[in-house]
């Protein structure tokens, strides 16, 4: 499946619903369509929905996203009429055939719910008391943010309930350079790269870092191939290639 982001970072992009649509089309392949709660109010929510289902659009991450204010439109409003949970729930009364409030709406959806998991949350507590939500709203997958650090997911998972345990997509994102690791870290909410990985690249040269970055993703890849539901790629700047390069061994 091919990620297809909803404005992510309040930055302006084509409307996500219609490019997963051209993906499938064009392409032939599934696409897991993030849908933020910013920009919709709830009954723009049930439109787009089942617009997106119209389409064969079958796969929702639910995310509640980042406030309009952090990026290309400051003015602009940021809705927020739910969260997160509130989304899961409303993709999974569809899938009942029934609206937010219990209306009837014909042919039922078919979406696979997805949520979003936080390993590394300073308040671990409160990161499992919003899965929690996501589990009672519907959630069938997990995704992470970029994991830098395996072993520090693996204990994470194993606070989720034991009854519990739904397929976690872990993200890959080959660093590219030390600056890259830093702005990650510093000013990406919900990523964290180690002290270890940004001092081997902070004295390393472009190429240098390069390789390493690669190496560190393909140990994440490898790890989470094992451990984990399955991973996805985030290419950084647009380096597609690199993913060939994170899995396959030279």
């Amino acid at each position: 499946a091919i990620d297809v982001t909803d404005n992510p970072m309040a930055s302006m992009h084509m409307s996500a619903i219609a490019f997963a649509h051209l993906v499938k089309e064009e392409l032939g392949i599934a696409t897991i369509l993030h849908l933020t709660c910013r920009d919709l109010n709830l009954l723009g929510m049930h439109s787009a929905l089942l617009g997106a289902a119209a389409l064969g659009i079958d796969g929702i991450l639910a995310l509640t996203g980042d406030p309009a204010s952090a990026g290309d439109y400051p003015g602009a409003t940021s809705v927020f009429d739910v969260t997160s949970d509130g989304l899961a729930k409303i993709i999974s009364s569809l899938n009942c055939g029934v609206d937010y409030v219990g209306k009837e709406i014909g042919q039922p959806t078919n979406f696979a719910i997805g949520a979003a998991f936080n390993p590394l949350a300073s308040d671990m507590e409160k990161e499992l008391g919003r899965l929690a939500k996501k589990r009672e709203a519907g959630a069938d997958f997990l995704m992470t943010q970029p994991v830098f650090d395996i072993e520090a997911l693996k204990s994470a998972a194993t606070l989720l309930p034991y009854d519990w345990r739904p397929p976690i997509l872990v993200g890959i994102l080959p660093l590219r350079s030390a600056r890259h690791a830093e702005f990650l870290h510093n000013e990406v909410p919900g990523i964290t790269v180690p002290d270890h990985i940004r001092q081997e690249l902070a004295s390393a040269d472009q190429e240098t870092a390069k390789k390493i970055g690669t190496r560190y993703a393909r140990g994440i890849y490898l790890a989470a191939r094992e451990s984990f539901g399955g991973v996805y790629f985030m290419p950084p700047f647009n380096n597609y290639e690199v993913v060939r390069e994170v899995m396959v061994e030279e």
